[in-house]
């Protein structure tokens, strides 16, 4: 332990070389939280405590945010965000857990040795979904997707085959530029190496109403749920919330004859998201709805749907 008077006199080295020993995932384990290995990533691992509190751990261990509040910072921001008073209390308790090495996931894909090729050079190596194929399966019979909005995806050029049965689902910014893509499969979810965090856009590129979930299947699966609909978006954040999401819900937000739809999860996470989608509706002068599934996300409720139309 770190005795009190040591922590005042630290230096910035000294405080330095304690940030590089200490994971920011050592610090949520001491504390009880654990690992959440299906909403988990290799760059976003979330930590969950049994009162629905989440806490994101992100380069390396190095850095974390709430994805409920905008509170985000390194390892000795989140000893205070777990209670510690102070900085020199949140030195104490750092360490306490030097030596300490956070719980390790076993990653269904390995890391990668060599740099990637570029975004749109791999989205464009992969093919596209065809009916039989692992990802149309896996859409198809796993998720519960009807043929008419898997290929609808398909032809607004938002769906690629990923590796070993999985589903790539693109990320956009305003201008339709190609920025990053969810992975979504039966082994495997991340989002791609090297790209960036915006919105899955599906359906009218041009509406009057945005529907804003959590996930392109979710996005997918409200618009099956929905059928024909005219002049709608169906978006994803990708789980997650980045400053150009944010930006990119603010910007649809500007139109006054426009609604966003707060489609989020039926959790608090997914009520955390819909209230700062209704500060963007709020701020940007344009209607706001809220919308929750009957499950706890939009692609359990189709598949339940699909269930009850089959007789399965």
């Amino acid at each position: 332990m770190i005795g009190r008077n040591r922590q005042a006199n630290m230096d910035r080295q000294e405080i330095e070389e304690l940030r590089a020993k200490v994971s920011c995932g050592a610090v949520l384990e001491a504390d009880g939280w654990k690992i959440d290995i299906k909403e988990s990533t290799r760059r976003a691992v979330k930590y969950r405590r049994v009162d629905g509190e989440i806490i994101i751990v992100i380069h390396d261990g190095a850095g974390w945010f709430d994805p409920l509040s905008d509170a985000k910072g390194d390892v000795f921001g989140l000893a205070e965000h777990l209670g510690a008073t102070g900085f020199v209390q949140a030195l104490e308790r750092i360490g306490e857990v030097v030596g300490l090495a956070p719980s390790a996931p076993t990653w269904e894909r390995p890391a990668r040795d060599r740099p990637p090729a570029t975004l749109a050079g791999r989205w464009q190596a992969r093919p596209v979904p065809r009916p039989g194929s692992p990802t149309w399966r896996y859409l198809d019979r796993t998720r519960g997707l009807p043929d008419t909005i898997i290929r609808a995806a398909i032809d607004q050029n938002v769906l690629r085959e990923g590796p070993h049965g999985s589903m790539w689902a693109a990320h956009t910014d305003a201008a339709g530029r190609l920025i990053g893509w969810e992975e979504r499969g039966p082994k495997w979810r991340g989002f791609s190496t090297g790209g960036g965090k915006e919105l899955f856009r599906f359906g009218d590129l041009d509406p009057l109403r945005v529907c804003i979930t959590e996930a392109a299947i979710d996005a997918m699966s409200l618009a099956a749920i929905a059928g024909p609909e005219t002049r709608t978006l169906y978006v994803s954040t990708g789980g997650g919330w980045s400053p150009m999401t944010d930006a990119a819900i603010a910007d649809l937000a500007r139109r006054r004859d426009r609604m966003l739809v707060a489609a989020t999860d039926a959790n608090r996470q997914g009520d955390a998201y819909a209230e700062r989608i209704r500060g963007h509706a709020a701020d940007g002068g344009c209607r706001f709805s809220r919308l929750t599934p009957s499950s706890e996300d939009w692609n359990d409720q189709q598949r339940a749907r699909r269930g009850e139309m089959t007789g399965k």
